[in-house]
């Protein structure tokens, strides 16, 4: 059972940065697809940033492109997600993700859920 523990959140004024971590146990994350999903106040779950098996691609939400860069640690067995010039509209709580097969796909098929960490940006 694949087990994904977030960290990283936290305030941070309008323009800063944090980076978000996600340490997975009991499977390797180079062997997964992941992804990083954030849900704000009163809306629905979206995708943010994914990362395919191995790293070969990464993809992201058009409203981040340019401003957060996923990465993967093989030796930590760590995804991480870099937040640059945040904005008060990245405010929300941002969950780690893994499935199994090749594609980025939908939320739906994510098996393996971290617990959240929650991102404020104060204007």
């Amino acid at each position: 059972q694949v087990r994904l523990v977030e960290s990283g959140g936290g305030l941070v004024q309008d323009g800063g940065s944090l980076r978000l971590s996600c340490a997975a146990s009991g499977g390797t994350v180079s062997t997964y697809t992941m992804s990083w999903f954030r849900q704000a106040p009163g809306k629905g779950r979206e995708f943010v940033s994914g990362i395919t098996r191995n790293g070969d691609t990464t993809y992201y939400t058009d409203s981040v492109k340019g401003r957060f860069t996923i990465s993967g640690d093989n030796a930590k067995n760590t995804v991480y997600l870099q937040m640059n010039s945040l904005k008060p509209e990245d405010t929300a709580v941002y969950y780690c993700a893994g499935r199994r097969g090749p594609y980025i796909a939908t939320i739906n098929d994510y098996t393996y859920w971290g617990q959240g960490t929650q991102v404020t940006v104060s204007s």
